[in-house]
């Protein structure tokens, strides 16, 4: 069932996919609420969008703000209700997991997977899960990665934090049928976004043995960056898996979709093991 309420919230909408799919939502007619971290992003996107973007100032990993900008939004919208929760802001770091700080790991999971879900917990309300409401049900969209499905090294925490997301999701969206909400995962590949400019920083890797193969990864991930998909396409995509009546549970949005896609999930992982050996210098040469 397509969501009736035109209010949608995307965290994480400063840059990169949220963005995108803010500005693709405005376009459209929606009226946007986005998060963003900090004041000067709040009055930027405010005199872009115009009248029908509103920012929200959190962090997900921050409870009581998440909260008290739940409570905000449920007094402005009272029985509007949100139609759609776009689950977006996260961080990637790279390194190897042999020597990247514990602290850094934990962070993916503090963002990416316990700030997601401390977002929805606080929203839910607004999308139709509570008792006696007037609300007609929204949809949420988790954007994953393509490494939710496909791991890759000097990515493992990233990896590991996208796993979550898609195995919690499930469970999610099966538990929510009680108030007919759908909760579906969109798995971007390679994105023009800041994320990576942001995160691939080989440096404190240099007296490592993983140096050499991380100079070959970083190679790898600006070419791929130059090839990725443009945030505009990622946020059409987005408003038409909102929109589409009844959408699949996980769409691969991946630009070179057979050699990204399609062979790493297909070829037994002992095979692709030894590719990447090959590749990266990923060895062992005793």
């Amino acid at each position: 069932m397509k969501p009736v309420s035109r209010n949608i919230l995307i965290t994480g909408a400063s840059t990169g996919i949220g963005y995108g799919a803010a500005r693709q939502f405005i376009q459209r007619g929606y009226t946007v609420f986005g998060s963003v971290r900090n004041q000067a992003d709040a009055h930027r996107l405010q005199a872009e969008f115009g009248k029908n973007f509103t920012p929200l100032l959190f962090d997900v990993t921050d409870e009581k703000a998440v909260n008290a900008a739940a409570s905000q939004l449920t007094k402005q919208l009272k029985d509007e209700g949100l139609g759609g929760l776009i689950n977006n802001a996260g961080i990637a770091f790279g390194g190897p997991l042999q020597h990247q700080p514990i602290e850094t790991i934990q962070h993916h999971f503090d963002v990416n997977v316990f700030g997601l879900f401390r977002v929805t917990q606080a929203f839910l309300p607004l999308l139709g899960a509570r008792s006696g409401h007037s609300v007609q049900p929204g949809r949420i969209q988790n954007i994953s990665s393509v490494n939710g499905k496909v791991a890759i090294p000097f990515m493992g925490a990233y990896v590991g934090s996208k796993h979550a997301l898609e195995g919690m999701s499930h469970s999610l969206r099966r538990e929510l049928r009680l108030y007919g909400i759908d909760v579906v995962i969109v798995g971007p590949g390679s994105v023009k976004t800041p994320i990576w400019q942001k995160g691939v920083d080989i440096s404190p890797y240099e007296n490592t043995a993983y140096y050499p193969a991380m100079q070959w990864f970083l190679k790898q991930t600006r070419a791929a960056e130059e090839r990725g998909l443009s945030i505009d396409y990622l946020g059409e995509r987005i408003v038409h898996i909102h929109e589409t009546p009844n959408p699949k549970i996980r769409y691969a949005l991946v630009p070179n979709k057979l050699t990204s896609w399609i062979l790493p999930r297909l070829l037994p992982d002992r095979l692709f093991d030894r590719i990447l050996e090959r590749l990266s210098g990923l060895r062992y040469k005793p």
